[in-house]
């Protein structure tokens, strides 16, 4: 019976066909984070937190190099979403234009020139969503990436992507899916000051919302802490990154951010072992989620995806953390 749902859970995400009804859904009551109506890591420290974990490359391709296969990289991470999950990881953050994957000049983009949207990379992005959605898990699906913005000839594209990728993002009916218009949208890399600019991308936040009301919708913005007053008033959620910020420094940033009144989640941190466990301490006890980015492991070329094993300090005080004490 197993194997029947998979081949028909396959066959439907090949023929585009009705999606299967989701098993996960992802919510925010009173700012705090709900799966399936229940606050994440209930009893512990982290209750209505969103743990998370950057795998923006794990629907990677790079259309210059015909040696790397996307979907056996895909592959390998779905069979370690299990382990990830059970260290008390509550979601990934994926990205349809990927992240730096240690080298220059990766052609990475679910997106056509235009805005509109690649058949291939959106089949590969589906299957990875679908495989969290059975986990329990939840995605938060990041849109641009400033190294692949040049894909995008115009302003217009641009408007156009978020409104193509948010569109696809209900009509597939994954109710996991929160969104990230732009990795670090200040980011000098951006090709489009529409992106940049914070009143800007204030606007695709609220195209994003406009184009599919109920989407939890919002952009990072850089290792600083910091988010614009324009871009934290449009969204529903802040997506800080700390790569830049000091342990000692997280306090004041969250005591900053909450005063817009909104649930925050770092999704993105460069800190590893004992340095990455003491900011997700910092983070949780004063009440935001937290994202591990392991860029050497998970993010660079050749990318790897083995569970605790990425690093066991980490993920030894996350599975601590999101432990019921009750």
């Amino acid at each position: 019976m197993k194997t029947l749902l998979i081949t028909l859970l396959a066959a439907t995400l090949v023929s585009g066909g009705e999606p299967p009804p989701a098993a996960t859904r992802l919510s925010l009551k009173q700012g705090r984070w709900l799966i399936n109506g229940r606050p994440t890591n209930p009893g512990s420290a982290a209750e209505g937190l969103l743990m998370n974990v950057r795998m923006v490359n794990a629907i990677f391709e790079d259309q210059s190099r015909p040696d790397f296969d996307p979907e056996a990289n895909a592959d390998r991470f779905i069979a370690r979403i299990p382990d990830y999950a059970a260290q008390g990881v509550n979601a990934f953050t994926l990205c349809l234009q990927g992240g730096m994957p240690g080298y220059e000049g990766a052609v990475n983009s679910a997106f056509a020139s235009d805005g509109s949207l690649r058949e291939p990379y959106l089949k590969r992005a589906e299957r990875v969503i679908r495989a969290c959605d059975q986990q329990g898990m939840a995605v938060i699906l990041g849109l641009y990436y400033q190294r692949q913005s040049r894909v995008l000839r115009d302003e217009a594209a641009v408007r156009a992507g978020v409104a193509s990728a948010v569109r696809w993002v209900r009509e597939r009916g994954f109710a996991n899916v929160a969104i990230e218009i732009a990795n670090e949208y200040p980011h000098k890399g951006f090709a489009h000051a529409l992106i940049r600019d914070p009143k800007g991308q204030a606007s695709l936040i609220r195209l994003a919302k406009e184009t599919a009301p109920g989407l939890l919708v919002s952009a990072s913005g850089y290792g600083d802490g910091k988010i614009h007053p324009e871009v934290a008033e449009a969204a529903d959620f802040l997506l800080p990154h700390w790569n830049g910020t000091r342990v000692e420094q997280i306090p004041a940033r969250l005591a900053e951010l909450k005063k817009h009144g909104k649930p925050v989640v770092c999704n993105e941190d460069d800190k590893t072992g004992r340095e990455a466990a003491a900011a997700l301490r910092a983070t949780v006890r004063h009440g935001a989620g937290y994202g591990l980015m392991l860029k050497e492991r998970n993010q660079t070329y050749p990318f790897r995806f083995d569970g605790a094993a990425d690093d066991p300090v980490f993920y030894e005080e996350l599975r601590q953390l999101t432990a019921s004490t009750e």
